[in-house]
């Protein structure tokens, strides 16, 4: 009778689900976040290099490739240290923006490029009013 007893024990369902593995959690996407998304100079003059630096950041739980960029103009440049940002890290962006001989309001773009599923590209945005050299 004990052996019909167990037997029935060890066949029947059990009433607690098995823990998820690590192995069969689904691992979420990278996410980007940039800061600032947008950045004024304010005045400045003509001929002038400006550079700023932007935090990109990864809030997922898989690593977020920098894939590109692109600019609106060949006034501007950036350098990234280094392209994979891993989960719950950031990495700095710097962009470099040339006033040339432009005058009044400017504004450039500079959109990231990224493997983030949801935002695959970024746009960062820089702001300055250029005054021409006072003679």
């Amino acid at each position: 009778m004990r052996a019909l007893a167990l037997a029935v024990a060890l066949l029947a369902p059990s009433a607690q689900a098995p823990a998820p593995t690590p192995a069969s959690t689904p691992a979420r996407p990278p996410r980007i976040a940039v800061e600032p998304a947008t950045f004024d100079f304010g005045k400045v003059r003509q001929e002038r290099t400006l550079t700023k630096q932007f935090s990109i950041r990864n809030f997922g739980s898989a690593d977020l490739a920098i894939l590109g960029f692109s600019h609106t103009c060949g006034c501007t440049a950036s350098l990234m240290d280094s392209k994979v940002v891993k989960p719950g890290g950031s990495a700095t962006l710097r962009v470099t923006f040339e006033t040339r001989n432009y005058s009044g309001k400017v504004t450039r773009s500079v959109l990231v490029k990224s493997n983030d599923p949801e935002r695959q590209t970024v746009e960062l945005k820089l702001e300055a009013t250029v005054t021409p050299e006072k003679k």
